[in-house]
């Protein structure tokens, strides 16, 4: 639970999903990364639902949400997002995702444009192949049984407590260590390890992230765009900033010294801040349906011209790096 305001709970196609829901003004939809819960965004929900309607919901698999045998890709997540809020009265949102749930945000952008005012990514997932070798051993054959054993409440408890304890030592090597204890400590729930192994294996293999917004990053020329980093970040490199630019030209982008793959943790004051000039700066996004078909025919047109070696007739994508 939060501790801050209190969950609420619906229940959505038979599975109970948990959320918090505070302030009022223009809705902030918060998604947090993999195998975390709403409880990553306290340092910040409170100041923001001084000026905004915050949603933070517990993902399906997640936190107090139901774990069932069910849909983890991301446009199953994004749909899941819809769903909620459409059963909670709200039609439009500017949604902020962070790391895993920065590639919900930008699937949830893509497939529900007309409900998405503004994106902002926060170390998102989605823009390079590089992602930390732990994640990538989730999907080893081993990891259950492993984790089973290291999840015991003895060495659950020894475990964690060695990594929140060397947290404290504030290098770029264990800065996120903190964080990793409570996602330990999530794993000893069967429920849990099942989720986040069927969702790790949607979209990461033995040679990295699998899923990129680059084949479609075009169609946030219609859509205020800001992505935040770490400069410290282990987990998902700071370096797949550049490529955001480079795919999203008109894009937003904040560099937070100092900080690791939570930077809405390490500094809630500045990211506060800058989301919120943000919002000021970038009036809601207006769907248009023509607009959408040219960007979408324009795309066809330029992948259709480099496939027969051709020029493109207009401006090309640019394509996806981590340079």
């Amino acid at each position: 639970m939060s501790d801050s305001f209190d969950l609420e709970y619906v229940t959505i196609h038979g599975h109970r999903r948990a959320y918090v829901k505070a302030g009022t003004g223009p809705v902030l939809l918060l998604l947090h990364g993999l195998a975390c819960d709403h409880t990553t965004w306290d340092p910040v929900i409170r100041e923001l639902a001084e000026h905004y309607t915050v949603i933070a919901p517990d993902l399906l698999g997640h936190g107090d949400s139901d774990k069932p045998r069910a849909d983890y890709t991301l446009g199953g997540y994004a749909n899941g997002m819809r769903d909620l809020l459409t059963v909670l009265g709200i039609d439009k949102c500017t949604v902020v995702g962070h790391s895993f749930g920065g590639g919900v945000a930008m699937q949830f952008g893509y497939q529900f444009p007309e409900r998405t005012e503004r994106m902002i990514l926060v170390a998102p997932g989605g823009l390079g192949p590089e992602v930390t070798p732990l994640i990538k051993l989730i999907q080893a054959p081993g990891w259950e049984p492993v984790m089973r054993v290291v999840t015991q409440p003895g060495l659950r408890h020894v475990s964690t407590g060695a990594l929140r304890a060397l947290s404290l030592l504030d290098t770029p090597w264990t800065h996120d260590l903190g964080e990793i204890a409570s996602i330990v400590d999530s794993w000893q729930d069967r429920g849990t390890r099942f989720a986040i192994r069927h969702l790790v294996r949607a979209v990461i293999d033995w040679q990295g992230q699998i899923v990129t917004m680059g084949d479609r990053a075009y169609l946030t020329e219609t859509m205020p765009l800001l992505v935040v980093w770490g400069s410290q970040d282990r987990v998902l490199p700071v370096k797949h900033i550049q490529t955001a630019r480079a795919l999203a030209s008109q894009a937003e982008t904040k560099v937070f010294d100092g900080s690791g793959h939570f930077p809405h943790k390490d500094h809630p004051d500045e990211f506060t801040d800058v989301v919120r000039d943000f919002m000021d700066s970038y009036p809601a996004a207006r769907y248009s349906k023509v607009k959408v078909r040219q960007l979408l025919r324009r795309g066809s047109l330029i992948r259709v011209h480099q496939a027969d070696g051709g020029e493109p007739p207009v401006a090309p994508l640019r394509q996806l790096t981590t340079a």
